[in-house]
């Protein structure tokens, strides 16, 4: 064991910010398409434009998420290789 909880601290935020099945589920769907927008997330997760913004805002502040305006739309895609890695072994599959 280490005293190096700054590391585990990181790493404790990251994987709250997954621990939801909402936010999971964005960040698999993202992973798979690339990048996505907000209306489209929420026409597949069938739930309100508000909670998936809730949502997307916490995994940005996690630092999980870039978000890239293209005019008028903003499209959101996964900017963290260790998040790529950890939904690849959670659900067994290169992504």
């Amino acid at each position: 064991m280490d005293n190096n909880f700054k590391a585990y601290e990181e790493a404790s935020e990251l994987l709250k910010a997954l621990a939801h099945p909402v936010r999971l589920c964005i960040v698999k769907g993202l992973l798979e398409k690339g990048r996505c927008n907000v209306s489209h997330m929420q026409e597949c997760l069938d739930i309100p434009q508000s909670t998936v913004s809730q949502h997307l805002q916490k995994l940005r502040n996690a630092g999980i998420v870039v978000a890239e305006r293209s005019g008028l739309e903003i499209n959101y895609m996964i900017k963290n290789d260790t998040v790529i890695k950890l939904i690849e072994a959670i659900f067994g599959e290169e992504l």
